[in-house]
């Protein structure tokens, strides 16, 4: 395999994974709020997104992948809302452990990894137009 078409599959495969990490960062961020479903249950668990460099043989190099969607085990956030219906016999509420602010760092640097896989593919399709152009002007 050359090397133009290495690069698409290394950056096709950063595209994934940055993609699996932002829609993780956004269910965290949808769901920050959420509490039990019942007095006293436990909210929303936070997911983490832990990736994998894997060989990949065909084309000598490692792509990157998700090796598996975990939870935090940060504790809970409590607060004293009695009148939630999600309260338990003292009054205190379990919130997710999300916290927006890290969240929002979290989608960030994915976005900013997502953009830069996005720029080595438009790059490299360019490269190979341009390959291609100058193979239709040498016959």
């Amino acid at each position: 395999m050359d090397a133009l078409q290495a690069s698409m599959k290394i950056a096709g495969s950063g595209l994934e994974a940055q993609s699996s990490r932002l829609r993780v960062v956004a269910e965290n961020m949808a769901n920050a709020r959420s509490t039990g479903q019942a007095a006293g249950a436990n909210p929303y668990v936070r997911k983490t997104v832990t990736f994998i460099n894997e060989l990949d043989r065909a084309i000598g190099a490692d792509l990157v992948h998700v090796s598996a969607v975990g939870v935090d085990r940060a504790p809970f956030r409590v607060e004293h809302d009695p009148g939630n219906p999600a309260a338990d016999r003292n009054g205190n509420v379990k919130y997710p452990n999300v916290n927006i602010l890290a969240e929002v760092a979290d989608m960030r640097e994915a976005n900013r990894g997502y953009e830069a896989n996005l720029q080595v593919m438009k790059q490299t399709r360019d490269l190979l137009s341009m390959t291609i152009d100058l193979l239709k002007g040498s016959q």
